[in-house]
């Protein structure tokens, strides 16, 4: 059998697509086994860790070798970003002067599946001296790792997803589900909230939902439409068309807002009235669409996104609590601040 050609690239002929669908089926049944008998024997151990670091005044410091060091990088991510403080200490690196990085406040993870990484036990003993808390995710409770550990999660497997049983599979896999439940455990005992997580990330979309208010994207002043109830239906279009929002407020003597006036309002006036009629007599009182949608300059621009969405509109009126005008915004407004 000759070679397979595939987007230009030659494949062995030995490769077979059935089976490599097979061993992924299988890889993702092993690691989802490893992840459900971890979940089963999850006890009062689990509660200590996360007691202790609770109580941790200083940072929690991640350590791990080799691919568990990858997995620690990515728990101690997690844990910065949902209010536990935290970073990764190489511990290779530890020994040749990045220990100072560990303080008396600190508490340390450390992360190995077998407890005996050369390099990560080497520095046990000098943390250990410190004073520092160790809490250890590993595979062997009797390993040297586990032997100096405060507390010890079980992280062990039946096996690995690697058809040698060597490649650290199904076991890295159990490593990062304990240590994202511990982040979550972590953040509901500190009460940790969807704002919070937000003002940690101000450049992602979720920090741009939860931080970002109607007032910071609006049309406030002189851009924010708005004409008098007795203002001439023309005078009205005319303030339409110079604004571009498709639509604007009419307002009393106070500024408050008694309706609104829509390109497509003007549509359905034409509609009944016909086009013979004379529309020069009509003041905004008269065309106005009362009791219109609004929403307060402090509300989160994602509950005016809502609203328009719900409502099927395309622009709304910002109001302050007496419901005076502020400004107004549409649709591409929130587009444009990456809201929607």
């Amino acid at each position: 059998m000759s070679a397979a050609i595939i987007f230009g690239m030659s494949l062995p002929p030995t490769f077979d697509p059935a089976r490599a669908q097979a061993l992924g089926r299988e890889t993702l049944d092993i690691e989802a086994q490893a992840v459900g008998t971890l979940a089963q024997r999850l006890d009062v151990s689990f509660a200590h860790a996360v007691e202790r670091m609770l109580a941790v005044t200083g940072r929690v410091v991640v350590m791990g070798m080799g691919k568990s060091g990858h997995i620690g990088r990515k728990i101690a991510a997690t844990l910065a970003s949902t209010g536990t403080p935290a970073l990764f200490v190489h511990p290779a690196e530890a020994s040749h002067g990045d220990l100072g990085m560990i303080t008396g406040v600190d508490l340390v993870l450390g992360i190995s599946n077998s407890g005996e990484s050369e390099e990560l036990t080497a520095i046990l003993p000098l943390i250990k001296r410190m004073g520092v808390p160790l809490v250890a995710l590993t595979g062997r409770a009797d390993s040297t790792l586990g032997r100096h550990a405060d507390v010890v999660l079980d992280t062990s497997v039946e096996k690995e997803a690697c058809p040698h049983n060597l490649a650290p599979t199904a076991s890295t896999t159990a490593q990062l589900a304990l240590g994202d439940a511990l982040a979550v455990a972590l953040l509901d005992a500190r009460g940790f909230k969807a704002d919070d997580f937000a003002r940690s990330h101000p450049g992602g979309s979720l920090g741009r939902k939860l931080l970002t208010h109607v007032s910071d994207v609006m049309r406030g002043g002189a851009d924010a439409p708005r004409v008098g109830l007795d203002t001439s239906l023309m005078d009205l279009m005319r303030e339409i068309s110079a604004k571009g929002l498709g639509m604007s407020a009419v307002v009393d003597d106070e500024g408050q807002v008694q309706g609104v006036f829509t390109d497509g309002d003007l549509r359905r006036l034409i509609e009944k009235t016909g086009s013979s009629a004379d529309l020069r007599s009509l003041r905004a009182r008269d065309v106005m669409h009362a009791n219109p949608r609004t929403v307060h300059a402090s509300a989160l621009a994602v509950e005016a996104a809502g609203l328009m969405e719900t409502s099927r509109i395309t622009s709304v009126l910002v109001v302050d609590d007496a419901g005076r005008l502020l400004g107004a915004l549409n649709s591409n407004d929130l587009m444009r601040a990456k809201v929607i």
